[in-house]
C-alpha cells in the first residue's frame, strides 16, 4: 500500500464518519489491518461492530463490493463477510470511499489449529473446500488465499475469509497474491485466475500447517515443495493429495474434497495414486458370473416370509447410523493425529 493512500485514509480511534449519502454514522475502534487498496477498521455502528473499508480508489470499492453482493447470492456459502452498506466520507483530505460490513470475530486457520490441535485441520479444509465450489460455480476465484484471511467462528467451527480485495473473475489476471501461496512464484503456473489457481493455494495452507513459519524459496518448483512434505510425517498421507494441487491437476474444489475425504476415511486406493483401471475396479463390485434366477427369486422369497421380531429390531438398528461427516473426520484424524505423536515419542 502507498504511503500517500495510507496517509489519507489513517484515522485515530474515536474519528466519527458519516456517510454522504445514507447519512449513517460509524466511531472508528482500531486499525484491523491494510493493504494495496485500503485500510480495514473496527468501527461501531449504533450498538453493533462492523468492518469498515476505506480507500480513496473508488473503483477498489465498487468492485469489492460487487464480490461481496455476489457472495450473497451463493446459497449455503459463508465464504465473505454479509455488506451492510457502501458510501463516501467527506472531510478535510477530501472525499473517501468506504464499505461497512459484518465483522467476523475468531483466531485465524493457523491460530485455530494451534490452539485446538491439528486433528481440526482437515474438518476446516474440507469446508473450505465446499465453500470454494460454489464461488467457483459463480465465476470467482478468491485470489488471495492464506491463513490470514481465513478466520474461523463458533462454535460450531466454522470458516470464513475475511478478505475479498483479491478476488478475481475466472478469466482475468489474479489482482492481488502473497508470494508463498502463488503458484506462479513457484514456477508452477499463471497467475491467471482459474480454479486451480486457488486450489493451489489450499495445497500451500496444508503444507503451512506443519510449517508455521513458512520457508523461503530455493530452487523453487516441484522438487522443492515434495521435498518439504516427504520431511514432515503428517503431510505424507497427504502427499499425492497435495501435489495434484500444486500441479494444477484437480479442475474443481469438489474432486479435491473427495480425495480428501477418502484419504482420511483409508479408502485412498479407491482414487489416489491408483490407475484408472483400478479406480473402475474398486468403484464396480467384483462379479463372478452372470446372476443366476435363483439369485434374483431371492428377494420375492424373503418378502414371503413373516418378518420376526429380531429381524425387525435389527432393520431399525442399521437404519440409525448417520454419524455426521464433521464427526467422522475429526474421530478419523484425532487416531491419526495420536499415531503421530506416539511414533514420534519413540
Amino acid at each position: 500500500m502507498n504511503h500517500s493512500l495510507k496517509s489519507q485514509c489513517s484515522v485515530s480511534p474515536g474519528t466519527v464518519i458519516k456517510g454522504k449519502w445514507h447519512g449513517k454514522q460509524y466511531t472508528i475502534l482500531r486499525e484491523l489491518g491494510f493493504g494495496a487498496n485500503g485500510i480495514v477498521y473496527l468501527a461501531k455502528q449504533g450498538n453493533v461492530q462492523v468492518a469498515l473499508k476505506m480507500s480513496d480508489n473508488g473503483m477498489s470499492i465498487t468492485s469489492e463490493v460487487n464480490v461481496l453482493k455476489s457472495f450473497a447470492k451463493v446459497q449455503g456459502s459463508a465464504l465473505g463477510p454479509s455488506l451492510l452498506d457502501v458510501d463516501d466520507w467527506e472531510n478535510n483530505k477530501g472525499r473517501i470511499s468506504f464499505y461497512s460490513m459484518e465483522y467476523i470475530e475468531g483466531p485465524d486457520l493457523m491460530a485455530y489449529i494451534q490452539q485446538k490441535g491439528k486433528v481440526w485441520t482437515m474438518v476446516l479444509i474440507l469446508q473450505l473446500l465446499k465453500d470454494l465450489q460454489l464461488l467457483h460455480d459463480k465465476g470467482w476465484v478468491f485470489g488471495d488465499l492464506k491463513p490470514e484471511n481465513l478466520i474461523v467462528t463458533g462454535p460450531p467451527a466454522k470458516i470464513r475469509c475475511i478478505d475479498v480485495g483479491g478476488t478475481t473473475l475466472q478469466g482475468r489476471a489474479i489482482k492481488e497474491f502473497t508470494e508463498f501461496f502463488d503458484r506462479g512464484y513457484w514456477g508452477l503456473g499463471t497467475r491467471k485466475a482459474d480454479p486451480s489457481y486457488d486450489l493451489f493455494a489450499v495445497g500451500m495452507i496444508l503444507i503451512n500447517t506443519a510449517y508455521p513459519n513458512r520457508f523461503n524459496k530455493t530452487s523453487g518448483g516441484v522438487i522443492q515443495l515434495r521435498d518439504a512434505i516427504r520431511k514432515k510425517q503428517e503431510l505424507l498421507p497427504l502427499e499425492t493429495i497435495i501435489l495434484k494441487a500444486l500441479q494444477g491437476h484437480y479442475i474443481s474444489a469438489g474432486t479435491m474434497r473427495e480425495d480428501l475425504l477418502l484419504a482420511i476415511s483409508g479408502n485412498d486406493g479407491q482414487r489416489i495414486g491408483t490407475s484408472p483401471e483400478i479406480h473402475r475396479t474398486n468403484s464396480n463390485p467384483a462379479r463372478t458370473g452372470p446372476t443366476s434366477n435363483k439369485a434374483k427369486d431371492k428377494p420375492h422369497q424373503k418378502a414371503a416370509q413373516p418378518s420376526t421380531r429380531q429381524s425387525y429390531q435389527k432393520k431399525k438398528k442399521r437404519k440409525k447410523g448417520g454419524w455426521s461427516e464433521t464427526i467422522i473426520i475429526f474421530m478419523c484424524m484425532a487416531i491419526l493425529y495420536g499415531l503421530y505423536i506416539f511414533i514420534k515419542l519413540l
